[in-house]
């Protein structure tokens, strides 16, 4: 839906919901809205009727099931091709409160510091400004809004990373550890994908025609079809069975590597219908791992980093409140709340980031087991006990919880032992669960 190429809906903040018809709202500075339509092919209009610089963002209404419980929000890339805007945003970097252009106003940098999670997507090499947009967003965001606990980078394109046809995965998959390893501080992981077939395959763009026309190319003889693969020019421009225009189509929807991806699984069976190759050519992008990842790694904490949210914006309310009576009240009642088990994930998710981030340094395997207590609320993955019964579970909870506490009474230091005993009672609480749960 969203647009690639240059206008001006690329320089604004573009915000993704659910809504009961597909609408594109233009949200001026001034606060008034006018209505587009989409496009004649199903796209964001490229131009708004409004320049960049009156636009506070754009909110598009779409009837996507996949929107029902998440809203995307899209900001301009720092690192863009149009040099003014990505001068604008890298001047900023100092002081806005996020990693985009500094055309937004205040209210639209605020909505999208508070975002609950971080999709931060780069194509091949991490540069020095990913890195700071990255750390910009984490400092002026809200208490949990951006580190490693719940901020991931996508790796894209990773099928320019070879020439011709040739399979880019052996390269990206090792492009991706270096730079989950140089961000790591910053991101959870790095996944890679190859964003064109993903779009094509999930957006049902290859037509019963478009497989028809590989069906074609398929049967033709490996040497030739090694020629036909090797670059754009000879796919263009090769006799063949299919014509210039139906080649110069499947390039746009799949590009050299899933054209011979998809001609290499037809060529294995020729039988193939177009729905299964569609699902081939999505399982090839690499994109069900991202969805997995941002199932697994951020969606099923959402509420808590609301709460979290939620909670830090009280407390900035209660440190601006001028009667000290009230400023008492309102903090009172917010550390109540924190002493609730069940907000314990709060305080958890809290320290666990700022030991991801490196502002509390701990030993790696304190580090991970602290991860895994704060993200995740499975007993056994937690303690690394995969076959264990619920009363040595219950055990081993109470082992790492007095372990903690003899760490945050000797050997650590005072930011550490104020970690050490949140993750003392976190496994308390845990080893509490598993018992109430057998």
């Amino acid at each position: 839906m969203a647009p690639t190429a240059v206008g001006e809906c690329t320089r604004v903040v573009t915000r993704f919901r659910y809504g009961p018809a597909d609408r594109v709202d233009v949200v001026r500075r001034d606060g008034t809205r006018s209505s587009l339509p989409l496009g004649d092919d199903g796209m964001i209009p490229q131009r708004l009727g409004v320049g960049a610089a009156q636009v506070a963002y754009v909110d598009v209404m779409l009837t996507s099931e996949k929107l029902r419980d998440l809203t995307v929000v899209d900001t301009p890339g720092l690192a863009s091709t149009d040099t003014q805007v990505s001068a604008r945003a890298a001047a900023e970097l100092g002081e806005t409160t996020a990693p985009f252009d500094a055309d937004i106003d205040a209210d639209s940098a605020s909505e999208v510091a508070a975002a609950e999670a971080v999709v931060y997507v780069f194509t091949q090499a991490v540069r020095a400004d990913d890195v700071r947009a990255l750390e910009a967003f984490r400092t002026s965001s809200a208490r949990l809004a951006s580190s490693p606990i719940n901020a991931l980078g996508v790796f894209g394109k990773i099928d320019t990373l070879v020439g011709g046809a040739g399979d880019p995965w052996p390269v990206a998959g090792p492009l991706a550890e270096q730079q989950a390893a140089l961000l790591a501080r910053t991101v959870s992981e790095v996944v890679p994908v190859v964003g064109l077939l993903a779009e094509t395959g999930e957006a049902g763009r290859l037509t019963a025609a478009d497989c028809a026309a590989l069906k074609e190319l398929s049967v033709l003889p490996a040497a030739e079809l090694r020629v036909l693969l090797a670059s754009v020019d000879l796919f263009r421009t090769r006799p063949g069975p299919v014509g210039a225009q139906r080649r110069e189509r499947l390039l746009g929807l799949l590009d050299l590597y899933g054209i011979g991806f998809a001609l290499a699984q037809l060529g294995a069976d020729p039988q193939l219908g177009t729905g299964e190759l569609v699902r081939r050519l999505v399982h090839a992008s690499g994109f069900p791992r991202l969805r997995q990842t941002l199932d697994q790694t951020l969606r099923w904490r959402a509420d808590a980093i609301k709460a979290g949210w939620a909670l830090a914006r009280l407390e900035r309310v209660a440190g601006h409140e001028s009667d000290p009576r009230d400023r008492e009240a309102l903090r009172g009642a917010t550390e109540r709340l924190l002493r609730d088990p069940a907000y314990h994930r709060l305080r958890l998710l809290e320290v666990a980031q700022r030991v991801a981030t490196g502002a509390v340094p701990l030993p790696v395997a304190w580090e991970q087991e602290l991860t895994r207590l704060a993200t995740s609320e499975d007993a056994r993955w937690i303690l690394r006990l995969p076959h264990a019964t619920a009363p040595e579970l219950a055990a081993a909870a109470v082992e790492a919880a007095n372990r903690w506490r003899v760490y945050a009474v000797a050997g650590a230091g005072p930011a550490q032992s104020r970690v050490a005993q949140v993750a003392h009672r976190g496994f308390h609480l845990l080893a509490q669960a598993v018992r109430e749960q057998a």
